[in-house]
């Protein structure tokens, strides 16, 4: 039996902009629209590798561990290409040799950086804690 998709992560169009550099741009079904950069898309990587990265960078900061004393040299980060993943994602192949992330519209939607979704999300999160 299918399962229901939330309408507000259904996306009306969809432009990745790899060319210009500008990022990717959603219209979303209820009319909200959404812009990532690819940093903040890189960033933001759901694939494994990048989540226990994530996971081991908070452990080591809870430990009062700081990885940040010798930073290196990045350079600004950049799509290479992107594809779609049928109906539901985006493949992109950042300049740094990333590739493995596949960006579903639900998690798409659920990291809108805009100033209304990122405050229902602080808001959302302040509710759990409370909880």
């Amino acid at each position: 039996m299918p399962t229901q998709q939330d309408p507000r992560s259904k996306p009306a169009s969809v432009k990745v902009r790899v060319t210009t550099g500008e990022g990717v741009d959603i219209v979303w079904a209820d009319d909200h629209a959404s812009h990532y950069d690819f940093p903040y898309l890189r960033d933001h990587c759901p694939c494994a590798t990048c989540n226990d990265e994530r996971d081991r960078k908070e452990k080591e900061k809870a430990q009062g561990i700081r990885g940040d004393l010798l930073p290196m040299y990045k350079a600004k980060v950049t799509a290479k290409s992107a594809s779609a993943v049928g109906t539901y994602a985006i493949q992109i192949d950042f300049n740094d040799g990333h590739s493995t992330g596949i960006y579903s519209f639900g998690f798409l939607r659920g990291i809108c950086p805009c100033e209304v979704c990122r405050k229902a999300a602080s808001g959302a999160e302040a509710e759990e804690a409370t909880a």
